[in-house]
């Protein structure tokens, strides 16, 4: 059978299958958003970042530095890799392949060959996808990028910030953090369908940490609109500390929403005091972010200043990558571990043991030992992934003690 006719079947049994399962375990409003052509898209797209992967490996000399087992650390000087950056993206493309059974994960964490790495094509896959659907292309673009200079990353010749977001790097992200971007917007839509059932009754105040290029606020404001709720809405402060992302994202509302009012923008720092930058302590009803918090350097700071900015009974809505278990690879990662404040937060022994994405035990930790109740989350990975391992979109909600 051809390489093509493989890929013109790849994923088809297995997402038909998954949704099944999705359509009988998610709850409402959530089933629509995963449909068999999604679920697919999401299988390509986790074949096509393998292929990248087995690419970088090979091309840094990975084949030869797993001969003989080792552990990251052993691997890396083996490879000749910048033991500061390459830790963990090493340790990431190692668990990966180790998954995907090309190589062998032995005493744990330690690893050896299981003969010459694959040699696959990721061209198809992308070909494939174009015929499944092309709008979640910006992803591959995003992957392809990175993948160019991983080698250079690892080696330690170029920083993975200047990779990610240089400014002629600015096109990708916009045309990646889009509700237009299939693979994407589930994020902002499952976080849109939380905090519409979790936000309070009355009008309150919300804030919106790292809103980006504003798709998750567009997501959740065109989602009230539809409920007929936009007016439990007094004020959405849309913040973002990047100019070029905030600027893109006021646009982006002010021409979609010009007339709400209480609509605003500003710049604000989830690693520094909220109370420094004008969000006075119990002065509001929401702390909304959508793939935001996993980066805060220091995420019981960051928990404690949303804890203290919300009124009593006001909700924190995260939407997040949600790891179904410890040290499972997430496909996202290969293009983040390149981010310093992704990969290198300061750790906790419960609930932040590395970098990334946290488990939903590791949410609940965190949330409840910053001192939130009623925590819940939508859906419940901790269920789901029973039946469907590689789920992990969910929103993480929690309250304020009243």
């Amino acid at each position: 059978m051809s390489q093509v006719e493989d890929l013109a079947r790849l994923g088809r049994a297995e997402a038909e299958a998954a949704t099944a399962v999705l359509q009988r375990v998610l709850p409402p409003p959530l089933p629509p958003l995963f449909d068999a052509s999604f679920v697919r898209s999401h299988l390509l797209y986790d074949e096509f970042v393998y292929r990248l992967t087995l690419a970088v490996a090979r091309e840094i000399g990975l084949e030869a530095a797993i001969e003989e087992p080792g552990d990251v650390g052993e691997i890396a000087a083996r490879a000749k890799l910048d033991a500061r950056r390459a830790l963990v993206p090493l340790d990431w493309i190692l668990r990966e392949l180790a998954a995907r059974g090309a190589l062998e994960e032995t005493n744990g964490a330690r690893y050896r060959a299981r003969g010459d790495l694959p040699a696959l094509d990721p061209a198809p896959v992308r070909e494939e996808q174009v015929r499944q659907d092309p709008s979640c292309l910006p992803s591959y673009v995003v992957a392809e990028t990175v993948a160019r200079d991983y080698p250079a990353f690892l080696r330690g010749e170029i920083a993975g910030e200047e990779i990610l977001f240089s400014p002629r790097r600015l096109r990708l992200w916009v045309d990646y953090f889009s509700n237009d971007n299939g693979l994407y917007a589930v994020n902002n839509r499952v976080g849109a369908a939380a905090f519409e059932q979790w936000l309070p009754r009355e009008e309150g105040r919300v804030v919106e940490l790292g809103g980006g290029l504003g798709s998750g606020a567009l997501a959740v404001l065109e989602r009230l609109e539809a409920a007929g709720r936009l007016g439990a809405i007094r004020e959405y402060w849309f913040t973002e500390p990047v100019p070029a992302f905030l600027r893109r994202g006021q646009q982006a509302l002010q021409s979609r929403y010009a007339a709400l009012p209480g609509l605003a923008f500003g710049s604000v720092d989830m690693n520094r005091p909220f109370a420094e930058q004008g969000i006075a302590p119990g002065s509001l009803s929401v702390v909304y972010a959508v793939n935001t918090l996993h980066v805060a350097h220091d995420l019981e700071l960051t928990l404690g200043e949303a804890l203290r900015a919300l009124e009593p009974g006001g909700r924190l809505v995260v939407s997040e990558c949600v790891r179904p278990r410890p040290r499972q690879p997430i496909y996202a990662e290969f293009v983040f571990n390149l981010m310093e404040t992704f990969r290198s937060p300061r750790l906790h022994p419960r609930y932040r043991p590395g970098g990334g994405f946290l488990t939903p035990e590791q949410w609940r930790d965190a949330v409840e030992a910053a001192g939130f109740a009623d925590i819940r989350l939508l859906p419940d990975i901790a269920r789901i992934r029973e039946q469907v391992p590689d789920f992990f979109v969910a929103a993480v909600g929690a309250s304020r003690p009243r």
